[in-house]
């Protein structure tokens, strides 16, 4: 006959989870000691509710400690000064004591120069670089926004064009086109304004003989468009914010096609495709876009967690298309740039990224060469932005 202590060791082997794991299963070890059934079956049931409570959860709390033991670098400041291209610091927010802490802000990260693609146009447009650049003058760049008021109208494309030029006059460095082109923008009748609308062309071809980028965003993540099940990565972003599904027309296609459509019209026009023209998931396909449009350039906003899951594919873009790329974040929010300098910086293995809802797996390292980190980082945008102040960079 099994001892007790034998007995109690196949009890506990048989909790909820693990093997049969049912009170019945329990009882029946100790079928001979009818005695003791009664506080068996309690403690049996203690112990199942226990369980129960401990792996009942939703994927949402499910967040478990890394067991992997590796070698962590941290960094919390770049390598080499940088552009961060893709940033967001609306005019109302704009005061000096505010400005003051943004360059502290800067310099902590090693950035040398933020460009505000949020700078609106005219009046508008001046009081936020008076508020940025009329402080640290070298420490901004700002981008002009355009106005798709009265597009019907039979002056709309001279005159829209003709603002961008006094805008470019007044101060700003290039122009950015947010992604309610192509989505909500509507014409008088309600018509969706496609992203390739020919009453745009006028102000493509102005930024591209004023010699300065236009910094678009088309789209959204292909998954947004996918349907919302367990298949889809994206599933706990479109649970937390359900407006940002989408179906129907536009497509995720269609939208890739209308900006491509944009970018092969106006050959001597610099276009930078904002969040790697949300194609960092299919890195071939976007290799096959830069390699039949030498007029557009790509930067990294909120797509890290991409180039972050596939290091060595990644690796390799970065360093053919090491001219081509650009370094961007998107919203403000200054530890989260660590994660990108370890991405690119560091051959960590295995480290989290900051947002679940985003990517709920684990990254890795590039460790990309100087030599390339330097043109991601600052000569790229050095080379496409007119007026930043070559002095804040390294030579080389």
């Amino acid at each position: 006959m099994p001892s007790w202590g034998d007995r109690f060791r196949a009890a506990a082997a048989l909790r909820p989870g693990r093997g049969r794991g049912s009170l019945g299963a329990m009882i029946t070890l100790f079928r001979p000691h009818r005695f003791c059934w009664p506080w068996l079956a309690g403690a049996a049931l203690t112990i199942s509710i226990l369980s129960a409570q401990q792996i009942e959860m939703s994927f949402e709390e499910y967040d478990p400690d890394s067991m992997l033991v590796v070698p962590e670098h941290p960094v919390t400041s770049a390598k080499f000064p940088f552009v961060d291209v893709h940033n967001h610091q609306w005019g109302g927010r704009l005061s000096h004591e505010y400005v003051d802490q943004l360059v502290k802000d800067m310099d902590a990260l090693n950035m040398a120069v933020m460009v505000n693609l949020s700078g609106g146009s005219g009046g508008g447009l001046v009081r936020g670089i008076e508020m940025l650049k009329g402080r640290y003058p070298n420490r901004f760049a700002v981008f002009a926004n355009p106005s798709y008021d009265g597009i019907d109208d039979p002056d709309y494309p001279a005159r829209t064009a003709a603002q961008f030029e006094a805008d470019i006059a007044a101060g700003a460095s290039g122009l950015k086109i947010f992604k309610n082109l192509g989505f909500s923008v509507q014409d008088a009748a309600g018509n969706r304004v496609p992203v390739e609308d020919p009453r745009l062309d006028p102000l493509w071809a102005k930024a591209g003989e004023l010699g300065v980028p236009v910094l678009i965003h088309t789209g959204d993540p292909a998954a947004f468009w996918l349907p919302m099940d367990p298949s889809n990565e994206r599933w706990l972003e479109l649970k937390q914010f359900p407006n940002r599904r989408r179906s129907g027309e536009p497509t995720f296609e269609q939208l890739i096609t209308e900006q491509t459509n944009v970018f092969r019209k106006h050959p001597e026009t610099t276009f930078v495709a904002a969040h790697f023209m949300w194609l960092a998931h299919d890195l071939e396909r976007l290799g096959g876009y830069l390699d039949e449009m030498p007029n557009v350039l790509v930067e990294m906003g909120a797509i890290i967690y991409d180039p972050g899951r596939q290091p060595r594919a990644a690796k390799a873009f970065f360093e053919k298309y090491q001219d081509r790329i650009l370094m961007g974040k998107d919203s403000w929010a200054p530890d989260e740039y660590y994660t990108y300098f370890r991405v690119l910086e560091t051959a960590d293995e295995y480290f989290p990224y900051y947002r679940k809802r985003h990517a709920f797996w684990r990254l890795y390292g590039l460790d990309l060469s100087d030599a390339v980190l330097r043109k991601v980082y600052y000569q790229n945008a050095v080379r496409i932005i007119p007026g930043l102040d070559t002095s804040l960079f390294p030579e080389g």
